[in-house]
């Protein structure tokens, strides 16, 4: 039992191995290595041509890539049958419109801007295929907000 084990244990190390070499070592696998789709990988491998430092993360309901593209961290998602979901990118706050910018910096007086990330869904079915969202927090309390290319902001989540 203890060899056949250490055989599995082995070929595991192997496959994944083999599969990192593939791209020239700029692939990791956080988790769930064994239920990458070959579609995501090959589609992803054919959107973002220049990522590097991949690094893959597989959950109940989405396949997610990390990696680094033109010196930014993006993720992007993929649902389980290998459709592409969208990408996120971290950005300043100035990137938002700039009317936006004002109606946040007015109705969240007292917030500090945590993050804010650009959601892009080219090619996904949706009402806007970029967004923005805003973490803002203060002391007591945290809410996400959404900010459309039309430059409406609504209230994503809130958090505390």
């Amino acid at each position: 039992m203890k060899k056949l084990f250490i055989t599995a244990a082995i070929a595991t190390m192997f496959s994944v191995t083999a599969f990192a070499a593939n791209d020239g070592g700029k692939t990791t696998i956080t988790s769930g290595e064994d239920k990458i789709s070959g579609s995501v990988l090959n589609q992803f491998s054919a959107e973002f041509r220049n990522a590097k430092n991949a690094a893959w993360t597989v959950t109940s309901n989405c396949e997610k890539v990390t990696f680094i593209l033109d010196g930014a961290k993006m993720t992007a998602f993929y649902d389980l049958t290998g459709t592409y979901l969208g990408a996120t990118q971290a950005v300043e706050f100035k990137a938002i419109p700039s009317a936006s910018q004002d109606a946040i910096t007015e109705k969240y007086k007292g917030y500090a801007v945590k993050e804010v990330f650009k959601y892009e869904n080219e090619g996904v079915e949706a009402d806007s295929p970029e967004a923005y969202f805003v973490d803002m927090k203060k002391t007591d309390s945290e809410v996400v907000l959404k900010v459309t290319a039309d430059e409406k902001v609504t209230v994503f989540k809130t958090i505390k």
